[in-house]
């Protein structure tokens, strides 16, 4: 099962997902035991294809750590933390964390886009 390490301790997800805010960006940095990298891919999929059929659900892309890290990035674009909120909090999913490989550390965080004069939009 995976294990929850928050990016911000002060601030984790589950306090996060009590905020209204839309458009939201979910960062899920994952550290695991290299043997375990076919297992985490394999349920990551399961878990992505069970997104991707919820509400509010935009877009995901996971990363891979160049190297010999075993650490991954994923990001999730969602309509809203509420729409967020329901699918992460659904018992499916919930069901689905219980398969992922012991060794597997997920640190998810919402994030907003910020605008930048000169260098980027929100």
């Amino acid at each position: 099962m995976t294990s929850f390490r928050p990016l911000d301790p002060a601030f984790p997800i589950e306090r996060q997902i009590g905020i209204d805010a839309s458009p939201v960006v979910m960062v899920n940095v994952f550290t695991l035991d290299k043997a375990d990298e076919q297992s985490f891919l394999r349920n990551w999929q399961n878990d992505a294809a069970f997104m991707k059929t919820q509400p509010g659900f935009i877009s995901t892309q996971l990363h891979r750590a160049i190297g010999e890290s075993p650490t991954y990035l994923n990001y999730a674009v969602w309509e809203s933390t509420a729409h967020f909120r329901a699918a992460f909090t659904h018992p499916e999913f919930r069901s689905k964390i219980a398969a992922y490989p012991s060794s597997a550390v997920a640190s998810p965080h919402l994030f907003q886009k910020v605008a930048v004069p000169g260098i980027c939009v929100a």
